[in-house]
């Protein structure tokens, strides 16, 4: 039984051993049934038991040859599980070694490569030492140059003190008389020379930009022709008769201040027959007074309450034609997204003038003039033309206001949502007031010029004229070394002749760029003015 119990090497009972067990129990059963058998059946207990003892006999001999099988079985079983283990165990040896080996090359290729880095830096460690070693022998050189060159100043020093002392004792100066002399003399020649140079630089870069410009502004003016329109500053009334004065100026001039007050213009009678005359400063004002005293000689009843009625009346006219002429100007400049306030402003410029212009009639001509020298220049024709309407408009409200237009007229865009930076730098900078941050501002400046300077688009009186021209001539005769100073081409240039013996060519250029500065600054005039400086030397002989 403890051979039937044994257990086998896999850790449980083998299949022999399990039915070497079943067969002793059969055997067992089969005895005590025989035993049962034979005590029923009487043949005794002592053939019984020797049945029985041979069935056990035959129980053991088959038990032990199970267990026998049952061994070998378990010897099988665990030949077969060593050998497994023995397999499973050289496969992670030879996974070890393999392991091993690849580690071992990344070890050999990482101690190549540190060996291969150390040889390098090996190398740059020599050629710094010998780098060190070259800049120790500069170093050494420039220190005996420093040596020699301090030397060599100190004996130049010495020299020039005894050089200064024999030319002080010869000269009959001292040292600083004589350093002021030489500076004075080296001024006049860089002066000289600089301006000389300069001139040279500026005929260089403008020789083919005066070319181009004059090109692109001949076809600005030859494609825009506009009319030319021009305003007095006083509006003239006619009336019917000589009585129609007596009745505007009423009883004690009640009906002409009544006048007065609700227009805010003055209101001229003199002995001029069948005309009175409209005098303010405000020109939309001044268009309200007119157009009612126009209604007022019409209608003929003239007293302080028809007065307000037809003032009233009047301004609500002008009022609504002033919105009307600012979305023509709008519509015919081809602007779009104006703020109201703005296309009201542009038609309050309709009833300004500048030197007998219109100045809507001017900002559209501006704007069209842009636009064509924007898209000849590769820039956007839109917003040159957009700065173009848009650069005066500041005249609409100077009367109302302090400071110049440009300023005033930049604030106001601002104010009504104007976001462009073209648009505000060109109002605000077209007269020079502030820097030009775009290329749009040159040109509104262009065309502004060029627009106020064609023929017949301005008038002055002829006593301005006289003015104008007899100042640019005093300026020009205010240089040195002039001569002659003429004002031609009806004061859009100035003819100087110098005296060729004490001016040489540099200094007409001086004098020149001098002469147009002072005219910038003193003098008010449309457009631009030509500075033209002349120096001839004349030779003669005769031949007897």
């Amino acid at each position: 039984m403890h051979t039937l119990l044994q257990s086998d090497p896999t850790g449980g009972f083998g299949i022999a051993a399990i039915l070497a067990a079943v067969g002793i129990a059969l055997t067992v059963g089969a005895v005590v049934g025989i035993m049962i058998f034979s005590l029923a059946s009487g043949r005794g207990l002592k053939a019984a038991r020797a049945e029985a003892d041979r069935l056990m006999a035959d129980a053991k001999g088959q038990a032990e040859l199970a267990a026998e099988a049952a061994r070998s079985e378990a010897e099988k079983k665990a030949r077969e599980i060593e050998l497994a283990a023995e397999k499973r165990a050289g496969e992670k040896r030879a996974a070890i070694d393999q392991e091993a080996k690849a580690s071992q090359a990344k070890l050999d290729e990482s101690l190549a490569r540190a060996a291969k880095r150390e040889e390098t830096l090996d190398r740059k460690l020599d050629s710094i030492n010998q780098r060190e070693q070259k800049i120790d022998s500069r170093e050494a050189d420039l220190k005996r140059q420093e040596d020699d060159n301090r030397r060599a100043a100190e004996e130049n020093g010495r020299a020039r003190e005894e050089l200064r002392g024999a030319l002080s004792k010869v000269s009959g100066l001292s040292r600083d008389e004589a350093r002021e002399l030489f500076l004075a003399e080296v001024r006049v020649e860089s002066e000289h020379d600089g301006s000389a140079l300069r001139q040279k630089i500026l005929d260089e870069a403008e020789r083919d930009a005066k070319g181009k410009a004059r090109e692109i502004t001949l076809m600005a003016i030859q494609r825009y022709a506009a009319e030319n329109v021009g305003e007095s500053t006083v509006r003239s009334i006619k009336i019917t008769s000589e009585d129609m004065k007596g009745r505007i100026i009423g009883r004690e001039g009640r009906n002409i201040r009544a006048i007065e007050k609700a227009t805010g213009a003055d209101i001229l009678v003199d002995d001029t027959p069948g005309v009175i005359s409209v005098s303010c400063f405000d020109r939309v004002r001044q268009a309200i007074a007119a157009e009612a005293l126009q209604r007022l000689v019409a209608d003929g009843r003239i007293h302080p309450t028809r007065i307000e009625e037809l003032v009233e009346q009047t301004k609500r006219d002008i009022e609504e034609k002033i919105v009307k002429v600012g979305n023509e100007a709008v519509v015919e400049a081809d602007v779009r997204g104006l703020h109201p306030k703005v296309i009201e402003a542009l038609g309050k410029m309709h009833f300004r003038t500048s030197y007998g212009q219109n100045v809507l009639r001017h900002s559209i001509e501006v704007a069209f003039l842009c636009q064509m020298i924007a898209d000849q220049l590769g820039l956007n024709g839109g917003i040159a033309r957009r700065a173009g309407l848009l650069h005066d408009i500041g005249k609409a409200m100077d009367h109302e206001m302090e400071g110049g237009h440009p300023a005033i007229g930049m604030e106001f865009l601002k104010k009504y949502g104007e976001k462009s930076e073209a648009v505000l730098n060109a109002c605000g900078g077209h007269h020079g007031d502030i820097p030009a941050t775009t290329a749009y501002t040159p040109i509104v400046m262009a065309a502004d010029a060029i627009s106020g300077a064609r023929p017949g688009a301005r008038r002055e009186s002829m006593e301005m004229y006289i003015k104008r021209l007899e100042q640019l001539e005093g300026i020009a005769r205010d240089q040195p070394f002039v001569d002659e100073a003429h004002a031609i081409q009806a004061g859009r240039e100035i003819r100087v002749i110098l005296n060729a013996k004490k001016a040489d060519d540099a200094t007409a250029f001086q004098i020149a760029e001098a002469i147009a500065k002072r005219v910038e600054a003193e003098m008010t005039f449309p457009g631009e003015i030509k500075v033209t400086v002349l120096r001839e030397t004349r030779a003669e002989a005769i031949a007897r």
